[in-house]
């Protein structure tokens, strides 16, 4: 009996001891965890608040020199309005070739040369315009093949009206980033200025100039890749139009020999 009260009352006093040391440990880990998320608070409250982006560009371009920066933000501006004007001439350009020469077949069915010329005048586009050219000359008496260059001659200046200003376009395309590196070199050479003012080559001295010199190039390439994937749609767009309007002229002439024919 003696040993079994004696053998409960060490595991009471075991038991006991247990309790009072994970009370001890559960302390300190309670602290630790106090501190840890005291610490987080703090860091969260130190982040900086969050700049608007018309803010932080407004800052960038202030920062990259105002005068490089205003005339890439000039060539942009001036190649995305003639980038704009193209493709709403291409948009206004496109006519639907099958629809035009189906109405022009019934035409000349009904009511001849004249009413095929009045179906292509009411009707807008390059197409309309070449096909409307080939009626007046056929009413004027002259033959097919007269008709045929004709056809030529006014499809290759409305081609050429189509490619309009992208000349213009492709040369703010190549003076964009040589702008944007033009204010590379001002950038270094203020910053070799800045060293030799100061007589020292530390990273505060050579910072000012290097980052005008990083923030006009990054401007100007940027520049110059926004207005290459317009210029590359609307080269896309001028020959799609090209090539519907060479099968359409095929296609009319076709329908020109078979109203000769009889």
């Amino acid at each position: 009996m003696k040993k079994i009260f004696m053998f409960l009352a060490v595991m009471g006093v075991m038991a006991f001891s247990a309790q009072n040391a994970a009370a001890q440990d559960e302390q300190p880990a309670d602290t630790t965890a106090t501190e840890v998320v005291a610490e987080t608070t703090e860091a969260t409250d130190a982040l900086p608040e969050e700049v608007p982006m018309h803010q932080a560009l407004k800052t960038k371009f202030i920062e990259g020199g105002a005068g490089f920066m205003a005339l890439v933000i000039a060539c942009l501006i001036l190649g995305l309005a003639l980038c704009i004007e193209r493709i709403l001439y291409l948009s206004f350009s496109k006519t639907n070739t099958k629809k035009l020469l189906a109405k022009i077949e019934e035409a000349l069915k009904n009511g001849g040369v004249e009413a095929a010329t009045e179906v292509c005048r009411n009707t807008r586009g390059p197409v309309a315009s070449i096909f409307t050219q080939a009626f007046l000359r056929l009413a004027d008496g002259q033959s097919l093949e007269e008709v045929e260059k004709s056809v030529v001659s006014y499809g290759g200046v409305a081609a050429s009206q189509m490619e309009q200003n992208l000349s213009w376009i492709s040369l703010f395309i190549a003076i964009a980033p040589s702008l944007g590196f033009l204010g590379t070199v001002i950038g270094m050479i203020q910053a070799f200025d800045a060293i030799m003012v100061a007589g020292d080559m530390s990273p505060a001295v050579v910072a000012g100039g290097m980052k005008v010199a990083l923030i006009t190039t990054v401007g100007g390439l940027i520049v110059a890749v926004i207005l290459q994937i317009f210029y590359n749609y609307i080269l896309s767009q001028v020959e799609s139009l090209t090539i519907d309007m060479e099968d359409a002229t095929i296609s009319l002439m076709d329908i020109l020999v078979k109203y000769q024919g009889k």
